[in-house]
Order: C-alpha cells, then sequence, then structure tokens
C-alpha cells in the first residue's frame, strides 16, 4: 500500500523519507494538531517535548476515528514557533517515539513566527493513507 524511498541521488534524509508511493484508496487529511487535551486545555506550556508528545497523540487519536493508525502516514507538515535547532532536536528525538524509524513520513518543517494561541509551540497536519473498507 505504502512504498518509502530515499533515491540514492538525494542527500540522505534525516527523520524523514523523501517520496512515499501509495497505492491505498482512502485518503485522510487530518488537519493541524496541536497540544490541547481532551478538554480543549493546553498540554505543556512552555514544555515543547510535552507538546510534540501530545500532538502526536492528538494525531493518532484522530486517524483512530477512521480505524487507521500514524504507521498509516505518508505526509507531515510541522509548523513551529520560533524555529532553533535546538527545537528541531527535541521534536525529532520525541517524534521518533510514535512513527517508523526506517519507514518514517516524507515530512516538511517549518518555522513561523506566530499559532493560534501565544502557548502553542508547534502544530502538525497529516496525511495518511489506508485501504478502504
Amino acid at each position: 500500500m505504502n512504498t518509502f524511498c530515499n533515491p540514492p541521488e538525494l542527500a540522505r534524509p534525516g527523520g524523514f523519507t523523501h517520496v512515499v508511493r501509495s497505492t491505498g484508496n482512502a485518503v485522510l487529511h487530518v488537519a493541524g494538531q496541536v497540544a490541547y487535551d481532551s478538554e480543549g486545555n493546553i498540554v505543556g506550556v512552555g514544555d515543547l517535548a510535552a507538546q510534540v508528545a501530545q500532538v502526536y497523540r492528538n494525531l493518532d487519536t484522530a486517524l483512530a476515528a477512521f480505524g487507521a493508525s500514524l504507521k498509516d502516514v505518508v505526509k507531515t507538515t510541522i509548523f513551529v514557533r520560533d524555529l532553533t535547532p535546538e527545537k528541531i532536536a527535541t521534536i525529532r528525538r520525541v517524534r521518533a517515539g510514535f512513527l517508523s524509524e526506517t519507514e518514517p513520513p516524507a515530512s516538511t518543517l517549518v518555522g513561523v513566527q506566530a499559532l493560534a494561541k501565544p502557548e502553542l509551540m508547534l502544530e502538525v497536519e497529516a496525511v495518511a493513507v489506508v485501504e478502504d473498507n
């Protein structure tokens, strides 16, 4: 269904896959998820690692609504407020606990000036491809 490829002519990626080919027939588009708990409270104010973990838990919950999981994700876009190399390292470290180490999704990381609320440090949107049941 999903084939992950890193062409040898491109630089070796760190934490993402250059190209993902999907042959499933149901595509899930998950809106940008932030570090809200189920009650709408912000988790981990001032703690990027806690917010990353909450965001990926939220993504997994959203995908589960259609019988999918993080293993079905083929593309993410990560928006990070006031991006720094230290923040990139934290995101990669925490995200690794949620995504496949050998077949991570294609991914784009974007530094932004602000998100919906000043306490939010990142937002992640995702695309997943699954077999339609």
